[in-house]
């Protein structure tokens, strides 16, 4: 019997967290252990740092949604902050967002796919002259590889779903924002911009092999989940995955967690999207 409660509803950080660990993934969605540990040493920093990067994505919206650049900026109360924001402002200005047709921060999408819901939150929507582009604002210590950005599951996820056709007539997904149509996979782009690297942001494009290839991967990968019983999700053998993983005790795969500067990707669920629905459409 299958694990899942059919209202479950994958994203990429639960789909990651799979291709990473299945035991993870178990521990953390289906158990919903909630395991005192911590991600990366040094562990107040770290934590600091983090709640910095979620301070970031609200003071982006903020802007975003109109309010001046002046008062936002006011929030910005930390050293992190203050230079992640100057440097958001000298990315932003040269972006002309105000001539996008569209642009919708922090919004939340879903299609359906292998009898689930499939939801992606993007930092930013922006639709120009019938193309899309998804922006992710990153805070990392480290500048990750273009080729290892492409491979993760949240540049799949996300433009899988921007490109999801509609099903039984049903406006979904990018439709909305397209005259009812799904985006051509050719129109979307997804770019993502450093906060302490905004010189170096990463460009992917998009085509239709792909986007015909991620969803087939993705349903695969999620038939194989639901599929999978209680208590039958493995533990990685990449032991390289439990440095930063808050199970690495639980599991007897070490007590010290890595160093925060050498990890390119945080094992975080979407916090952004716990509580989330899709937005109306």
């Amino acid at each position: 019997m299958t694990a899942l409660l059919p209202t479950f509803a994958f994203s990429q950080s639960s789909l990651q967290d799979y291709v990473d660990c299945p035991r993870r993934f178990e521990l953390r969605f289906i158990e919903h252990l909630n395991y005192p540990a911590v991600e990366a040493e040094p562990a107040l920093e770290n934590e600091r740092r983090r709640q910095a990067g979620e301070d970031f994505h609200r003071l982006t919206q903020q802007n975003l949604l109109g309010i001046p650049a002046e008062k936002v900026g006011r929030l910005a109360n930390s050293t992190d902050l203050e230079r992640w924001w100057q440097n958001w402002l000298a990315f932003s200005a040269g972006q002309e967002f105000s001539s996008a047709a569209l642009v919708a921060p922090e919004l939340t999408l879903s299609a359906p796919l292998a009898g689930f819901r499939l939801l992606a939150k993007f930092d930013l929507l922006l639709v120009r002259a019938g193309r899309a582009t998804i922006f992710d604002w990153k805070t990392t210590r480290k500048r990750p590889k273009n080729a290892d950005l492409a491979a993760r599951m949240q540049t799949r996820v996300y433009r899988a779903v921007l490109a999801q056709a509609p099903a039984a007539g049903r406006a979904q997904a990018g439709t909305h924002f397209n005259g009812g149509l799904p985006f051509a996979p050719e129109a979307i782009e997804m770019i993502y911009w450093f906060a302490d690297f905004p010189q170096e942001p990463a460009w992917l494009a998009y085509s239709a092999a792909q986007y015909q290839r991620d969803r087939a991967d993705l349903e695969r990968l999620i038939q194989t989940i639901a599929a999978t019983p209680a208590g039958e999700f493995p533990l990685t053998d990449d032991e390289r995955q439990c440095k930063y993983c808050i199970y690495r005790s639980y599991c007897d795969r070490g007590a010290r967690a890595g160093e925060a500067d050498e990890q390119e990707f945080d094992n975080q669920p979407d916090i952004r999207l716990a509580d989330e629905e899709e937005s109306p459409l």
